[in-house]
């Protein structure tokens, strides 16, 4: 099964307020690995970049002016997305963004039940943990030492081990792989096998068993059973 693994770079946390998205990254995943297929691209906003904003991604008005928009763009990434459903981290606040930038250049927004979202995953997973996508890096044990700023290619990339981990980990499928063996050599052994008689145990206590449990009575003071 194919799957898109992206994330998304703004000026801000509200596009109904005209922030825009500044850059996209997508991984590439076939039947829970990536392939070497990705698409990132970095866009101008056409509009000043919070200072808040440029803390959390570092990029700045300046290094975005050159940059293509949006729209030069979109027809590219929606056929590298195709009909794949799309993975995010808060994916409501991606998929916000990405139709509100679909929107501005008159196209049909990608459908929400293509949506899935890893914090919601992961809340399933881990109720009450951290689920930032720096905690769950930490919880599955996946470098994220190069990470010193947000960055939508490196962290569709780090989301993309994370997911993964969510859905069942590397190992995706051997259980039930080997559970599939199993049974089936077991089927085998079981037809295989000669069926070997033996004689029935005797369940009739012999007489020195009988003269045994008799003197054992004798010995109990007032039993239960012999009061009316």
């Amino acid at each position: 099964m194919r799957e898109i693994i992206f994330d998304t770079e703004t000026t801000g946390l509200d596009p109904a307020k005209g922030d825009r998205m500044v850059e996209i990254g997508c991984i590439e995943m076939v039947n829970r690995v990536t392939t070497d297929r990705s698409f990132h691209c970095y866009f101008n906003p056409d509009r000043s970049m919070p200072a808040e904003a440029e803390a959390v991604h570092g990029l700045s008005e300046t290094f975005l002016s050159d940059k293509p928009r949006f729209g030069d763009k979109a027809t590219e990434l929606l056929e590298f997305l195709g009909d794949a459903p799309l993975v995010a981290h808060n994916a409501g606040f991606d998929f916000g963004f990405l139709n509100a930038e679909l929107a501005i250049c008159g196209m049909e927004p990608v459908c929400k039940s293509r949506m899935i979202d890893t914090v919601a995953l992961a809340r399933v997973r881990h109720p009450g943990a951290k689920l930032s996508l720096d905690a769950l890096c930490t919880r599955y044990g996946i470098d994220r030492s190069h990470r010193t700023l947000h960055g939508a290619l490196l962290d569709a990339e780090l989301l993309a081990q994370v997911y993964v981990e969510l859905t069942g980990g590397r190992q995706i499928g051997l259980e039930l792989a080997e559970t599939v063996e199993t049974r089936e050599i077991s089927v085998t052994q079981v037809v295989n096998r000669k069926r070997v008689f033996r004689a029935p145990r005797p369940h009739q206590p012999s007489e020195a068993e009988r003269a045994a449990h008799k003197a054992f009575l004798e010995t109990l003071t007032s039993p239960l059973w012999s009061q009316n």
